[in-house]
């Protein structure tokens, strides 16, 4: 059965039409799935039963709660997805792992876009699992759905997220296909209307996505820096080997970062790896001119994982010293590291005993 979530507007008139439905029905499973966010055909009353059972022979809802998740001490959530990928590379069900943030006003969920990674930062503990698979847009979309419905509260209606970033499990630019036509959905009026600045996606530098999410979306970029020096960033992220930092970074400052549209990069820190003063000054140097942010993040290591990680004072010092030299600096606060939430430690560490 073909899912029906994720489809966007175009596909769904197209779909209306194919069982015999009035061009407009287009429009009515739009509002369903992405308005009403039904479970299921049967719910959509104002299509006739006919033109519901047309459908139903060929189309479903794939709609799928959490199988599990568990709780950080300050408030963090990981959930855990099994996902039915058509373009599963293993040929069987996997699983992806979903974080959710709350923080007084806002509440952000970390969504993924493939079941493990290909990249192979070795620092992350996701790149461990190696790649099982691209998620569609429907599989993305499940996870914002469900997690918004699950941790909604009672009192009110309205959605209870506030932000998404695409920063869990996989690449969003190695994916872009099913990343892009999930974000058209997120922020068309037919689907959920939310505004492009309120979503963030990551990127280690994947050239061929990157360069088509800059010129289709106007969503906030987030890039994996960490080291500005090639050799360096090399040996911990192999992206560098296929794209340069260098050529990502000559092709951010083609577009307009001056107005809403927001440019970030994300910079783990490692004692005497890459935050020593020859490292605040090369970052200064390739960012300079850039109206940006940096987002220092402490390292939270994992197993088979031996990077030093930088104390209080050197972050403090590197964050000084870069808003010094005109670069909007913040330390990020770790979030869920009691429970493998944090950054970089998304390895599928639930079970459906959690």
């Amino acid at each position: 059965m073909e899912n029906l979530l994720g489809k966007t507007l175009d596909e769904l008139t197209a779909i209306a039409l194919k069982v015999g439905l009035p061009r407009f029905a287009g429009k009515q499973l739009s509002d369903w799935l992405y308005h009403k966010r039904v479970r299921s055909i049967d719910e959509m009353t104002n299509i006739s039963v006919r033109g519901r059972e047309e459908l139903k022979r060929a189309y479903s809802i794939a709609r799928h709660a959490p199988i599990s998740h568990i709780q950080s001490q300050d408030g963090t959530q990981k959930f855990l997805f099994r996902v039915e990928n058509a373009e599963n590379s293993m040929g069987h069900d996997e699983y992806i792992e979903t974080v959710y943030i709350p923080d007084e006003d806002r509440a952000t969920l970390c969504v993924s876009t493939q079941a493990g990674c290909k990249m192979g930062c070795r620092f992350c503990m996701t790149g461990t699992l190696g790649f099982h698979g691209h998620l569609d847009a429907g599989e993305i979309l499940n996870q914002i759905f469900e997690i918004d419905r699950a941790t909604a509260t009672q009192a009110t209606e309205d959605l209870h997220l506030t932000n998404i970033v695409y920063m869990g499990e996989g690449e969003p630019m190695d994916n872009i296909d099913h990343v892009m036509r999930s974000l058209e959905i997120m922020t068309a009026p037919y689907g959920c209307a939310w505004s492009p600045h309120r979503i963030t996606v990551s990127s280690v530098g994947f050239l061929p996505g990157l360069q088509r999410y800059l010129d289709q979306s106007e969503c906030h970029l987030a890039i994996s820096l960490h080291n500005p020096f090639a050799k360096e960033r090399k040996q911990v992220m192999p992206i560098e080997k296929a794209y340069s930092l260098n050529d990502v970074l000559t092709l951010i400052k083609q577009y307009d970062w001056q107005h809403q549209r927001r440019v970030s990069f994300e910079y783990i820190c490692w004692a005497g790896v890459n935050d020593t003063p020859k490292h605040a000054k090369e970052l200064a140097r390739i960012l300079r001119g850039l109206n940006c942010r940096v987002n220092l993040i402490r390292f939270h290591a994992g197993v088979e994982q031996d990077f030093p990680a930088s104390n209080e004072k050197s972050m403090l010092w590197l964050q000084q010293y870069l808003n010094d030299n005109g670069i909007t600096t913040t330390i990020r606060r770790s979030r869920g590291e009691d429970i493998l939430a944090a950054c970089g430690m998304l390895r599928n560490t639930l079970t459906t005993d959690n």
